[in-house]
């Protein structure tokens, strides 16, 4: 019950324990966000990218570009060779 989870939270308080705030019931009466839900896995993800360090975030953001540049290319392309064009290579004579 609230009453009894209020009296455990507050006798570990005077005591100086310290409480993950796991449970519902524990956050419902702290008012924090409940750990539940369609939003959790947001925040989760949002608690993970703050503690990241910068070094961490640029290769993160340089392995992004890169993939991003990638695909790019391969559209490019594959538009090129629909609208007529000879694929690279195409046409060339080699001895």
């Amino acid at each position: 019950s609230f009453q009894e989870t209020t009296r455990v939270l507050t006798e570990a308080a005077i005591m100086g324990k310290r409480d993950d705030l796991r449970g519902l019931k524990e956050n419902v009466i702290v008012g924090r966000l409940i750990p539940a839900g369609t939003g959790m896995a947001y925040h989760e993800a949002r608690k993970i990218r703050e503690n990241m360090d910068d070094a961490e975030r640029r290769a993160i953001a340089e392995a992004e570009a890169a993939e991003l540049a990638g695909e790019t290319e391969e559209v490019a392309t594959a538009e090129g060779e629909s609208e007529g064009e000879a694929p690279s290579g195409a046409g060339t004579v080699t001895e």
